[in-house]
């Protein structure tokens, strides 16, 4: 039965990061809270679970990504380059960060930030490029690379929404930012799954069917159908309206906020 749940929720959170153009742990780090809510784990460890597991499964679906924009040479593969050791060491220090946050630390947090992607994606106006801008200096693009990597580590997510407007505002046109986030999000995922395995390993030596802070089970389920449901999901969202389609997740996004910053206080 569990292993029918977590290929349902891969089923969605890829068609639903495909459809929406995101990465697929805004959506499934909110479904994992509940799941594993039902499933009866300790409320403080919950949303450590539910983040660790959601970056395990991204390693998947970077993969995927990332070859089908390297196809379209679109991947900027100098700057992932620079960034990724930045990446690598924020990610797993983030791991550790949120370690040591409360689940209901970790709950308001989570919610905030879904809020400002909500408000950023409503309110987006067309990207403008200024071609005057270049790419900061190789240390200027690791440093960035370790609070990207810090911060995407805590929010259970691929860096895509702060991946993309980092380089964006460097003079990196949207096509080839999106492509190269979708590469950085490999090691960040890698480093973050490894931290909260590690950390919560060191935490939390009991929990049923998973290691640390990555649940195997909803790991399998969920990167298993998601690498398939993204491509169907992008294949309709090319069939309707982008813009509608960005406020109509951003609704989604802000939802999920408010209900984990109640959940937070509650």
């Amino acid at each position: 039965m569990e292993v029918i749940i977590f290929l349902a929720i891969g089923a969605m959170a890829g068609f639903t990061a495909g459809l929406f153009g995101v990465g697929g742990g805004l959506i499934i780090v909110p479904i994992l809270y509940v799941v594993f809510t039902h499933m009866g784990y300790d409320s403080q460890v919950i949303m450590h679970l539910a983040l660790g597991t959601s970056l395990a499964t991204i390693i998947v679906t970077s993969i995927s990504s990332t070859r089908a924009h390297h196809q379209r040479g679109a991947v900027l593969w100098h700057v992932v380059k620079y960034i990724t050791p930045g990446l690598l060491l924020g990610s797993f220090i983030g791991a550790g960060i949120a370690g040591q946050l409360s689940g209901y630390m970790l709950q308001l947090i989570i919610g905030v930030f879904a809020l400002w992607v909500a408000y950023s994606m409503f309110f987006a106006k067309k990207a403008q490029v200024d071609e005057a801008k270049v790419l900061p200096s190789p240390v200027y693009q690791t440093a960035a690379g370790g609070v990207i990597g810090i911060a995407s580590a805590i929010f259970g997510i691929g860096g895509g929404s702060l991946t993309v407007p980092f380089l964006n505002n460097h003079g990196v046109v949207m096509q080839k930012a999106v492509a190269t986030s979708a590469a950085c999000g490999l090691p960040i995922a890698i480093a973050g799954a490894i931290g909260f395995m590690f950390f919560g390993s060191h935490e939390h030596t009991h929990l049923a069917n998973s290691i640390g802070y990555v649940h195997i089970y909803a790991f399998l389920g969920i990167s298993s159908m998601s690498f398939f449901t993204a491509k169907l999901g992008a294949k309709v969202a090319h069939q309707l309206s982008p813009a509608r389609l960005k406020k109509c997740f951003s609704v989604l996004m802000a939802l999920v906020g408010c209900y984990f910053i109640y959940q937070g206080l509650k």
